[in-house]
């Protein structure tokens, strides 16, 4: 296993794909290095949003992957690979509970509440990915959060939890899919992930163009656009352009 055979554990810091980057351009971060700290203090999030997380009770966490095998155009895959990774690692620790889903395009949830999300930032060589940073933050021990929809594993369990134990297995099932990835099983990805995919299939509302609109998810593009069927028609959006009500 590489993933985590560099790691760097912080007891605090801007932003764990900050630092990571920071190892990158300072040509000292091998492939699968990972970079884990207590507190972020600007932690980023989907859609530009902030990433808050209270201090030593949860999971922060950075892995620099070199997946040069893929090309520019391929970048959700590898988003797929890694929200696979994450599900299957809370899966063995809640369960196979159907309540566990994946919200696109990666962020983990337990019914309507989230657990975790994912950043992925890459850097490109012509048409190729070159490195790929994945930021990942999962809610572990926390007991309260300002927001309603947010909920940890120890909520869900009323257990404690041993972070750097979480880390050494989470890390474990990134690499698992990553290989499958690089193994081309592209297709077995794609069908495990939409298994995993929140409200696939069922009809929900919608937020499209500022209006409350009902729709059903019924699958995911290559370029990781959301297949969403709208009345007759069959619809595509990227993130910025559809959200869950």
């Amino acid at each position: 296993m590489f993933t985590g055979q560099q790691l760097l554990w912080l007891p605090a810091c801007a932003s764990t794909n900050s630092e990571a980057q920071a190892l990158i351009v300072q040509n000292r971060a091998s492939e699968g290095c990972t970079v884990i700290t207590d507190f972020q203090s600007a932690g980023r999030g989907q859609r530009g949003n902030q990433w808050e997380g209270a201090a030593a009770e949860n999971l922060m966490l950075s892995v620099v992957w070199q997946p040069t095998f893929l090309a520019a155009a391929q970048q959700f895959q590898l988003s797929q690979a890694v929200a696979l990774g994450v599900h299957d690692w809370a899966a063995a620790l809640l369960g196979s509970d159907p309540k566990l889903k994946l919200k696109w395009p990666n962020d983990l949830y337990y019914g309507d509440q989230k657990l975790g999300g994912i950043l992925i930032e890459n850097t490109l060589s012509g048409a190729k990915i070159q490195y790929s940073i994945i930021g990942i933050g999962m809610n572990i021990n926390q007991q309260g959060f300002a927001v309603p929809t947010a909920t940890s594993l120890g909520l869900l369990t009323g257990r404690a939890y041993d972070r750097a134990a979480l880390a050494a297995r989470l890390l474990e099932c990134l690499e698992r899919r990553y290989l499958q990835l690089r193994a081309g099983q592209v297709g077995a990805l794609r069908q495990a992930y939409l298994h995993a995919l929140y409200r696939y299939q069922e009809t929900h509302s919608f937020l499209i163009d500022g209006q409350e609109t009902q729709g059903q998810i019924v699958g995911v593009e290559d370029d990781g656009r959301l297949a969403v069927a709208v009345g007759a028609e069959l619809r595509r959006f990227g993130m910025q352009e559809i959200r869950h009500l």
